[in-house]
């Protein structure tokens, strides 16, 4: 095989071409990566789940120990 090598003012050259500002074809949509998204576009995570795991009673807003006093 041969091995094609670019110096850097060669590249930096080409980064300004019409053709390097244009996205390649064929790649999928995801959102803030192939294509622009809104800021806000987090996924965002029921409340509940985040603490509790199946099968396990709910303790509600107790402490996670319980102290003697």
């Amino acid at each position: 095989g041969t091995r094609i090598i670019y110096d850097r003012k060669f590249l930096l050259d080409r980064r300004n071409s019409p053709m390097a500002q244009t996205p390649p074809c064929h790649l999928p949509n995801i959102p803030g990566v192939t294509s622009p998204g809104s800021a806000g576009e987090e996924p965002k995570a029921d409340a509940n789940n985040l603490n509790h795991q199946e099968g396990k009673p709910s303790m509600g807003d107790d402490a996670q120990f319980e102290m003697d006093i």
